[in-house]
């Protein structure tokens, strides 16, 4: 189901820089059709921005703002130790917020044109082996709940409730890992976005982009028992279309998604991965091993970029060279 962007644009933020900041958003959502997620982090990282200026009774107009004004902002998050990553989307939000504010002719200069950001932390994701996976996805697996669902589902009794609760979070870790969708793209599935005759899945990923992904047998198992014997016993009116449905009825929302994998990492007892990206990065990994093409890697996960995808091979080839040393009469 396509979500209709909103922005959150702070009014404790003074006039001369929430109103810029709220048309910039609009701009984003309107003009580059950036998703509600990216909307609210461009807003988050402006705004801090914003309140720094504000704390330093600067209060400057969109003119006004130095490269100096900039650079302190700098340093005080570098004082508050602020991760590297977190530093180069707020540089890059600053950047592109005041690009666009020179096109518009709302300043005369760029004060942000010179800012540089960090080299981001070059981390290899930790990825479950392929015994792992099987672990995870067992049918002796129980698959708990998320900690938003199990309270209400001991509430509410009857054990039918109870199976489609553990039925529902199976169809969760299959398809995370058969399909390599984020957990974003996965609660917002339709039933009808499931093509069974071909085994495909309709995902709207990241800047709204469309794409086709596969899904195999027993992902398909699992939905299919999920839709036909349980999904009825959860959803109400509100849930429409919703392939996920949480126990009170409505659609599953992310938080309780990423609950209830990161609990099922937890319980393998034998993993640093944690949360439902490490099965994107492993479904990522498994595959190249697998000896599949890098483009149409990119493509099943929805990569904008070559370069995103490229970060698994050196996975793979780390791999190689763990095992190499292990095995190698000679290594």
């Amino acid at each position: 189901m396509k979500q209709e962007p909103t922005t959150h644009t702070s009014t404790a933020l003074s006039a001369k820089f929430a109103e810029p900041v709220a048309d910039y958003l609009e701009y984003l959502q309107r003009e580059r059709g950036r998703s509600a997620n990216t909307l609210r982090a461009y807003d988050v990282d402006l705004r801090n921005l914003g309140q720094f200026l504000q704390h330093q009774s600067q209060d400057p107009s969109l003119k006004q703002i130095t490269v100096e004004m900039l650079r302190d902002w700098l340093a005080q998050l570098h004082e508050a130790q602020v991760s590297r990553t977190t530093l180069a989307r707020r540089i890059s939000a600053v950047k592109n917020f005041f690009a666009w504010a020179l096109k518009h002719q709302l300043i005369d200069t760029d004060p942000a044109l010179r800012l540089a950001a960090p080299k981001k932390e070059r981390r290899l994701p930790h990825v479950l082996q392929p015994s792992q996976i099987d672990r995870l996805l067992s049918e002796k697996t129980e698959v708990t709940a998320g900690a938003g669902d199990s309270e209400s589902a001991a509430e509410s009794g009857p054990d039918a409730r109870s199976q489609a609760v553990a039925a529902r979070d199976k169809v969760i870790a299959e398809l995370l890992y058969a399909s390599g969708l984020r957990i974003s793209e996965l609660v917002a599935l339709d039933v009808g976005d499931i093509d069974f005759e071909r085994r495909t899945l309709k995902v709207l990923g990241k800047g709204n982009k469309e794409r086709v992904v596969p899904f195999g047998k027993p992902a398909e198992r699992v939905i299919i028992a999920w839709i036909r014997s349980h999904r009825k016993v959860l959803a109400r009116q509100e849930a429409k279309g919703a392939l996920l449905v949480g126990v009170r009825g409505a659609r599953l929302n992310v938080r309780q998604a990423r609950e209830v994998i990161s609990k099922a990492l937890e319980s393998l007892g034998d993993t640093a991965a944690s949360g439902p990206h490490a099965l994107r990065h492993t479904v990522a990994t498994h595959l190249l091993d697998g000896g599949a093409d890098l483009r149409a890697v990119q493509e099943f996960l929805g990569h904008a970029s070559l370069a995103t995808t490229q970060l698994y091979t050196h996975v793979s080839v780390d791999r190689l060279r763990q095992s190499y040393r292990q095995a190698h009469p000679r290594a």
